[in-house]
């Protein structure tokens, strides 16, 4: 009966977070990149002139495969293979967190909490990089399995555990690998022979994932993009790099946002010192190790990428292992809350309680926990802050009282923030879902139009929406700035899409030299309504759209 609560409560969880908050997107971010690729290692007659669909970077992960899988036996499309898989994996995300808390010797219904306020994900600022995932991406398959393996193996699964971690690396090895560096030195510690050989168990699904992965990585269908992993960044991608993903060049925004991590760092080792007594042996190597490599992943990037120029680094983004500060502050905050709250502390409690909640709230918590009542969306936030920090208070005072009705106040403080979060505040931490302008014109494409023809959306300038007309209306698109995410992986990559950007995109449409465009091989132009040409007619028109057929072949 224990068990079934708590997975039916991690299922409300998981209901709640992709539903309300933090939420769910598609096509608003990443996922433009990969299902042009899905589509086009389905069927390679797909999008067989652009150039992100045809430079797939997916030999080294299981997410294409799957996907490719899934949809071939359910019939149904990558949308909906995917979002289940992401439902799926944020389940066992949360359920991994319960196995923390209650590795810490919180009693089920405390562990359950802490995994409900993870649950209201984080911002990780600088690296860009999310605790939850709002995109189906690999990366956002990986975390969750990286917390369910922190789990099993605090409770001595370690078998299990490293099955979670090595499904793990073949979506992403980059995500897992913190994992695997902390749990190498724990394999390698003296302990009992009993310990060790347990421990080396875990190292066996690793070592079957590393084979199918290289297996796989062989036998990649389609057409594949050559990523370089040996070798210097050459000057010109370097410069593109830094323009378009200043995320993995810590040297552009680590000046900023060392305050901020180095505060998150230490909550997250207060919050270790307050349960040291209560954290398993294997938990405390976790419990340490991933936020330390978290935060010497800073420097550790900058040297490799920004003096070496090691090629490989804008791939495997290290300094995204930022991310272990920010969860482990927020599950070791709520965790501290919890355990004084039953030892009848109430300020105590509140002043954990008031750092967990600040991180869903607010991407810099500095600014919230120490505010600036002049601005008033901070007002807002605060106010927020301290109604749910107070609430979750009292639920953890009540619910350590062991009253019949004790656990209903935490139960109400516990789902209180999935409503009064994005109500209260307003926040609206992804974009707006597509438009049905763009809706229409995407079905227009996609019917009336050869599937061979190249698009550009001259007038767009950094707006998403090309993005999602591409996985949308299965069209190329001659280049977009969503696009330009791919100069992490290719040289050559980065150097066409610079210069398709400089050459279209950049100087902003001119609708006086329509033959620069025809010139590209670019055979249908869409402008917004503002920019629409008026000595010819269009294609498609509607509301938002007019789009135009040059004569290019």
């Amino acid at each position: 009966m224990r068990n079934f609560a708590a997975g039916g409560s991690l299922l409300v969880f998981t209901l709640l977070g992709f539903f309300f908050f933090p939420g769910h997107t598609y096509l608003q971010s990443d996922t433009q990149i990969y299902i042009p690729m899905l589509e086009h290692l389905r069927d390679p007659g797909v999008l067989a002139r652009d150039p992100i669909a045809t430079r797939p970077h997916l030999s080294f992960t299981v997410y294409d495969e799957v996907a490719l899988t899934l949809r071939r036996w359910t019939g149904a499309e990558f949308q909906g293979v995917l979002l289940s898989q992401q439902l799926l994996f944020r389940f066992l995300g949360l359920l991994g967190v319960y196995l923390i808390g209650t590795a810490l010797r919180l009693p089920p219904h405390m562990a359950i909490f802490v995994a409900g306020i993870f649950s209201l994900g984080a911002t990780i600022a600088g690296p860009t990089v999310l605790t939850i995932e709002y995109e189906p991406v690999p990366r956002g398959f990986a975390v969750p399995l990286l917390l369910l393996a922190v789990g099993l193996a605090a409770h001595g699964r370690d078998l299990l555990g490293g099955s979670a971690a090595a499904v793990a690396f073949l979506y992403h090895a980059p995500t897992i690998a913190p994992f695997w560096a902390v749990y190498f030195l724990l394999a390698l510690w003296p302990s009992k022979p009993e310990t060790m050989q347990r421990r080396i168990r875990g190292l066996m699904p690793l070592a079957a994932a590393v084979l199918l992965m290289l297996a796989l990585s062989r036998m990649q269908i389609g057409a594949s993009g050559t990523q370089t992993f040996f070798g210097a960044i050459p000057p010109a991608q370097e410069q593109v790099q830094r323009m378009r993903a200043s995320y993995n060049w810590v040297s552009l925004w680590a000046g900023v946002w060392w305050p901020h991590y180095a505060l998150l760092f230490a909550l997250a080792a207060a919050a270790f010192l307050r349960l040291k007594d209560d954290i398993p042996f294997d938990l405390k190597w976790f419990f340490a190790g991933l936020p330390l490599i978290g935060v010497l992943s800073v420097p550790v990037s900058y040297v490799l990428l920004e003096k070496l120029k090691w090629a490989m680094i804008p791939q495997f983004q290290p300094a995204r292992a930022l991310l272990f500060v920010t969860a482990f502050a927020v599950i070791g905050g709520a965790a501290a809350a919890a355990k004084a709250a039953g030892a009848r502390r109430f300020a105590e409690s509140l002043l954990w309680l008031l750092v967990a909640f600040a991180v869903p709230l607010h991407t810099r918590i500095s600014e919230i926990l120490v505010p600036d009542f002049a601005l008033a969306p901070i007002r807002l936030k605060v106010l927020t802050l301290w109604l749910l920090a107070t609430a979750a208070t009292l639920g953890l005072m009540a619910a350590s009282m062991r009253r019949r009705w004790s656990l209903a106040p935490l139960a109400l403080a516990t789902l209180l923030p999935f409503w009064l979060i994005p109500n209260l505040t307003a926040m609206a931490d992804y974009p707006p879902p597509p438009s049905p302008e763009l809706d229409q014109l995407s079905a227009w494409a996609r019917s009336s139009v050869p599937r061979d023809a190249m698009f550009l959306f001259p007038d767009a300038r950094r707006e998403l929406y090309p993005g999602v007309f591409r996985a949308r209306a299965l069209r190329a698109v001659y280049t977009d700035w969503k696009a330009g995410g791919e100069v992490n992986y290719q040289s050559g990559f980065a150097e066409e899409w610079w210069s398709r950007w400089q050459a279209t995109m950049l100087p902003g449409f001119d609708a006086a030299h329509l033959e620069k465009y025809s010139g590209a091989g670019i055979d249908y132009i869409v402008l917004k309504q503002e920019h629409k040409l008026k000595d010819r007619p269009a294609e498609f028109e509607n509301a938002r759209f007019a789009a135009y057929k040059l004569n290019v072949r």
